[in-house]
């Protein structure tokens, strides 16, 4: 993923491309969810799908003859990013392996408010007024999606907090470190080919998750054939989608990312009830839709 670009007028094409892309995300997840049921750990997935859509993106570069020049600040900066997207990708996983996909990238899709978090922090650059009035609004949302007192689940908030605890913690760190990878590469690498800058994040994501499964005796594979489904179908999705991303978006007039695909939670939800029976209350529901629609007001806002 890139930066939220700014609103411009979309064709029905690149509208139902966007979309499209939402999609495939979001089953992505739901995917990635069948292969840690039946065997596969988060390491290993992410080894697998961040190495085949590195080595996808590299062949849409050779291509294409796209010229690959890196400034010393690039090569300062990439190798960073691409660890951030790393821990990014580790995390928000675990947090799909904890927790109902949607709510999952419902507490990742907090990342607008770190990044106005980490561009303080880091550029002493303040929020947006518009950002501000975003945050409450999105943390409101994300607190009932999460039913975080347990009136829905009738666990309270102990209970409900132990069965959840460690995912939102994993999704709110991937969060956090998505946040400060976009923060980066809006500064420091915004300027490099976005194509050549996926490839080098998708490397290093690789790499990343590769020393994890050094780290952790070797890979996790599937037990059964379904979790090879969910492993080879993640896979699939993860890189059409990025391929989509960089060779069919551009010849629409779409440039990086848009604030449409940040529906990829509410798709999520339809797919993780429809495929594995993930069901969540009414209430958590409308948490949902406040957090969607917060965050795409966010990033649809004339700048």
């Amino acid at each position: 993923m890139s930066a939220i670009a700014a609103p411009r007028a979309l064709s029905g094409a690149a509208f139902a491309t966007l979309l499209l892309i939402a999609l495939m995300m979001g089953a992505n997840h739901v995917a990635a969810r069948i292969a840690f049921n039946h065997g596969a750990d988060v390491a290993t997935a992410v080894v697998v799908r961040s190495s085949v859509t590195a080595l996808v993106i590299v062949a849409i570069l050779a291509w294409q003859r796209v010229p690959v020049r890196f400034s010393a600040r690039h090569k300062r900066f990439l190798p960073a990013i691409g660890l951030l997207v790393g821990v990014q990708s580790l995390c928000l996983y675990s947090a799909v392996a904890r927790l109902p996909v949607a709510l999952a990238l419902l507490a990742f899709n907090t990342y607008p408010i770190w990044t106005a978090v980490w561009s303080a922090l880091v550029y002493r650059r303040p929020p947006e007024r518009a950002t501000l009035l975003a945050m409450p609004v999105i943390l409101f949302g994300l607190a009932l999606a999460l039913d975080v007192f347990g009136a829905a689940s009738g666990l309270g908030a102990a209970g409900q907090w132990s069965q959840i605890g460690a995912g939102v913690a994993f999704a709110l760190a991937a969060a956090a470190t998505f946040g400060l990878a976009l923060v980066l590469t809006q500064h420091e690498a915004g300027d490099v080919d976005g194509r050549v800058r996926t490839a080098t994040t998708m490397a290093m994501a690789a790499l990343v998750a590769l020393a994890t499964v050094g780290l952790q005796g070797g890979f996790h594979l599937p037990q059964a054939p379904a979790g090879w489904g969910g492993l080879a179908a993640l896979t699939f999705l993860y890189g059409t989608a990025f391929t989509i991303m960089f060779t069919v978006l551009p010849r629409l007039g779409v440039v990086g990312n848009s604030a449409i695909m940040n529906v990829e939670p509410v798709f999520a939800l339809v797919l993780g009830w429809l495929i594995l029976g993930q069901a969540i209350s009414p209430v958590q529901v409308v948490g949902a839709l406040v957090v969607v629609g917060a965050v795409m007001a966010l990033g649809m806002r004339k700048r």
